[in-house]
C-alpha cells in the first residue's frame, strides 16, 4: 500500500497496518484468521493489504462493518468464541491458515496463541496485539484500568520475553502507534493504556494443536 494514511473501519486497522510495514509481512494472497475481529479493523486491514480469505470471528453480533460483512473473501464467525471455535472444513482442507491476527479482550496471549494455533500451517506466523492491562493484576489498574506507561511497557516487554515458555518464537515487535481504550462518536473515550504487536513462529498447528489451557 502506498497510501501514506489508509482509512479503516475502525483504529485495529491503524494497528495492523503499522506492524504490517515494521514487519515487512506481507499478507497478499494469504488465507487469514482474525480472532477477535469487533468492527473488522484488522480484517479491512488484511483485504487491502490483498489477502486472499479471511475467517473473522467474534462472539458479538451485528458489529461487524457491513462493507466487510458483504466482501465475498470474507467468511464471518459471529457468536463465536475464538479461543473455542474448531477450524471450519475449509481450513482443515486448505492444510490450516498461512497468518492468524489476535485482538482479544480480557485474554492473555498464553491463551490467545494458542487459539489461533489450532487454525495454524506448520510454517504459518501469528500477529497478536499485546495489552499490557490485560496482563496485569488486578491492583495494579489505576481508574478506568489505566497502567502507569512506564508500567505498562514493563509488563508488555516481559510478556514479549515469556512466550518461548508456551511454544513461540518472537520473529518482531513493534509499539501500536495508537493508544488502547473505546472510541464514543469518532473520539478516545477517556484516556488509553500503550500496546504493542508482536509477530510469531509456533512451535503448534493445526497438525499438531496446543495443549487445552
Amino acid at each position: 500500500m502506498s497510501d501514506a494514511d489508509p482509512v479503516f473501519v475502525s483504529r485495529g486497522g491503524l494497528k495492523l497496518h503499522h506492524a504490517l510495514e515494521a514487519f515487512g509481512f506481507d499478507p497478499c494472497g494469504l488465507l487469514c484468521a482474525d480472532f477477535g475481529c469487533s468492527t473488522g479493523g484488522f480484517t479491512d486491514c488484511l483485504l487491502q493489504h490483498g489477502a486472499r480469505c479471511i475467517h473473522s470471528i467474534d462472539t458479538a453480533y451485528g458489529e461487524f462493518a457491513w462493507k466487510l460483512r458483504t466482501d465475498d473473501r470474507v467468511i464471518i464467525h459471529e457468536r463465536s468464541n475464538a479461543l473455542h471455535l474448531d477450524p471450519p472444513s475449509e481450513v482443515i482442507e486448505q492444510g490450516g491458515i498461512d497468518l492468524g491476527v489476535i485482538d482479544l479482550g480480557w485474554t492473555r496471549q498464553s491463551r490467545a496463541l494458542h487459539a489461533a494455533a489450532r487454525w495454524l500451517k506448520p510454517d504459518g506466523r501469528i500477529i497478536s496485539l499485546v495489552k499490557p492491562h490485560y496482563e496485569a493484576e488486578k491492583a495494579e489498574l489505576g481508574e478506568g484500568g489505566i497502567l502507569d506507561p512506564n508500567r505498562a511497557e514493563e509488563i508488555a516487554i516481559a510478556v514479549r520475553d515469556s512466550l518461548g515458555e508456551f511454544g513461540y518464537a518472537v520473529l518482531d515487535w513493534t509499539k501500536s502507534p495508537v493508544l488502547g481504550g473505546k472510541m464514543r462518536k469518532g473520539k478516545l473515550k477517556g484516556k488509553g493504556n500503550p500496546e504493542w504487536l508482536v509477530l510469531v513462529s509456533s512451535r503448534y498447528s493445526i497438525e499438531h494443536p496446543p495443549p487445552s489451557m
